[in-house]
């Protein structure tokens, strides 16, 4: 057991070793930054008193199992470079094959004897599963510390949330669309695309009522964008992503458009939430898909096959993040804002590498922003019928042939007409979203929870968030008028809704406000630079090198990297 204040020599080692070579490293880092957290006292600094008088049983269990972890993430990184000498730095695109990740040439998948491709080790106790590994403790935390809980009353939140509040906005406007209506800039997918990204870094279980504090929240995602939801626990902790016959690939549904599910049809994937309905279902099959198309192109360049997972998911991943700062975020905040976080820093969230955490004005207020930007309905073939999103659209089950998504309808696909745009954001929610439906929320005490306004605002009520002004005054924003607020509420505005009426005031509906839009780019660009293994810890001059329709790679290329038709 270690004393509360550590081995200084150890932890400036620890500090400054970075996680260069594979997954192995980067898992060492993650239990090397819990080992020291859990060093420290309860305040988060070294305590001289003894150890018991501060850290409970429990806790003392934990710092245990962490040092047992670390060592024997240690041990296996040194029999892996004892087996395979160069081996493991799969955590940045090799030089070799950064310039190999272009058109590629078709190729055969290697034969694989059924069960001849398991690594040897022990599937019974794995490292990298997440049911052995020590829960990690809560990595929620406060924003803007210094600011006090907006005074709450939780009957007029409800009031306000309810069909026919001001939340709702009615299936009618969705037939304004392409007139006068609700139509924003930006194509239809793009809320959903942020919802894919929350999905990587949060999973916050809690219930939606009973107030809740960081202290209390486990997230059951790393804080990083690191496509958790895709991997889960890789290829050993998480085996039923893949498969057998090509283990470097992920497995996909009998017609390659579906995930794989069991016998049920309950989808076999690393986020069940990506379940929810067609468009995060069909998001998650497309990256699905392009891992699988990045595994053609670095085995057609030479890539041992020992490394080509390792190697895959970091391309992705990178792909990914840099679709996040240079295609999601200028769209959502503008591209002043974001190169200012890039070249200035976070001026509220910079947590230090390793140490990431979500910020709660983030998850609950800031980051919902998205719902104000989901229609009622959708087409999801061109010319077919709009229906609405739920319960038309709903998932959790096997994807029919006839309900499959054309990508066109919702993003702008190089060659094909324009598609539909997202709803405008306005402060209030497509009819869809004020009824969700049992298979969304399951069992609820009281059906004002079906109303995902209602547990929006619940929610920024339970968890002691500040209000919108409050945050505005911090900033140094003009707080919105009462006019542009559109409502008179008992105190102050909670934060999430003034995170929408502050889009539509002050980003013309199309983009965040000074407020939303500065907590969702310090937080999401914290997020990358407190990761070790991202792009933009490692190299942040790195470029994609997959094949672009356009000037700069975009999300679109990301999307139809494993369509049919490439492959034609």
């Amino acid at each position: 057991m270690s004393s509360p204040t550590g081995d200084d020599a150890t932890r400036d080692i620890r500090r400054n070793r970075l996680p260069h070579d594979g997954f192995l490293h980067a898992l060492e880092h993650d239990v090397e930054a819990e080992l020291e957290l859990a060093e420290d006292g309860p305040d988060g600094r070294p305590d001289p008193r003894p150890v018991d008088e501060w850290l409970d049983p429990d806790a003392q269990r934990y710092e245990i199992g962490l040092q047992n972890l670390l060592g024997a993430v240690e041990s296996a990184e040194e029999s892996v470079r004892e087996a395979m000498p160069g081996a493991g730095h799969a955590s940045r695109p090799a030089a070799s094959t950064a310039g190999t990740l272009g058109p590629a040439q078709p190729t055969a998948a290697l034969p694989h004897l059924h069960g001849s491709q398991v690594p040897a080790r022990d599937h019974c106790l794995s490292l990298v599963r997440a049911v052995d590994r020590p829960t990690a403790a809560a990595r929620y935390g406060r924003m803007f510390p210094q600011l006090e809980p907006l005074a709450g009353d939780p009957e007029s939140l409800l009031r306000a949330g309810d069909p026919g509040g001001i939340c709702d906005a009615g299936a009618a406007l969705d037939r304004l669309a392409g007139t006068a209506g609700d139509d924003a800039t930006q194509a239809a997918g793009w809320p959903f695309f942020g919802q894919l990204i929350a999905h990587d870094i949060t999973a916050d279980r809690s219930p939606i009522g009973g107030a809740t504090g960081p202290e209390q929240l486990r997230n059951a995602r790393a804080p990083k964008l690191n496509l958790e939801l895709l991997y889960a626990d890789g290829p050993i902790g998480s085996p039923f992503l893949f498969d057998v016959e090509d283990p470097a690939k992920f497995l996909l549904g009998p017609d390659g458009h579906d995930v794989p599910r069991n016998q049920q049809g309950v989808a076999l994937i690393g986020d069940p939430r990506n379940d929810v309905h067609l468009f995060s279902l069909s998001l998650h099959v497309a990256l699905l898909r392009a891992h699988n198309r990045i595994v053609d192109r670095l085995r057609t360049a030479g890539v041992a096959e020992a490394d080509l997972v390792d190697a895959a998911r970091v391309a992705l991943t990178w792909h990914y993040q840099w679709i996040v700062v240079h295609d999601f975020l200028p769209r959502l905040v503008g591209a002043e804002l974001v190169e200012q976080v890039l070249a200035e820093g976070g001026r509220w969230f910079a947590p230090e590498p390793g140490h990431g955490y979500i910020p709660l004005e983030f998850a609950d207020a800031a980051y919902r922003y998205g719902h104000g930007q989901i229609r009622h309905s959708y087409r999801f073939v061109a010319e077919g019928p709009a229906v609405p999103l739920f319960p038309d659209l709903t998932g959790f089950g096997p994807l029919r042939a006839d309900r499959r998504l054309d990508f066109a309808q919702v993003f702008d696909l190089p060659g094909r007409p324009p598609a539909q745009r997202a709803k405008r954001l306005d402060g209030r929610l497509a009819t869809s979203l004020i009824g969700l439906p049992e298979q969304v929320t399951g069992e609820l005490a009281t059906d004002d929870y079906r109303s995902l306004a209602v547990r929006d605002l619940i929610r920024g009520e339970t968890t002691g968030l500040p209000s919108g002004e409050a945050v505005a005054r911090l900033l140094g924003a003009a707080p919105l008028t009462a006019d542009e607020r559109g409502h008179d509420w008992p105190h102050d505005t909670p934060l999430w809704y003034y995170v929408l009426k502050e889009a539509q005031h002050r980003g013309d509906g199309d983009r965040l406000g000074p407020v939303g839009g500065r907590i969702v780019a310090e937080v999401l660009i914290g997020l990358l630079r407190a990761d070790p293994a991202s792009y933009l810890s490692l190299e942040p001059g790195w470029r994609p090198n997959l094949p672009a329709a356009g000037a700069t790679y975009a999300l679109t290329d990301l999307l139809t990297l494993g369509d049919d038709r490439e492959e034609s």
